[in-house]
């Protein structure tokens, strides 16, 4: 009988840990995908053209 209750107590634990949920991180993904446009990034370098930053202009 005190086998079989440390049976279910193993089985129950077992389970409790295999339904944990793990999250991949979906933030960095986005944050990438998602880069300054080239006129703030001019702002915040303080140059005076924004054909740096541009993706099609960069020589």
């Amino acid at each position: 009988m005190k086998s079989i209750k440390i049976y279910l107590a193993l089985m129950a634990f077992s389970l409790t840990i295999m339904s944990c949920e793990v999250r991949s991180s979906t933030h960095v993904k986005a944050s990438k995908s998602k880069s300054m446009p080239p006129g703030q990034a001019k702002k915040v370098f303080g140059t005076k053209s924004a054909k740096p930053f541009a993706p099609g202009q960069n020589k």
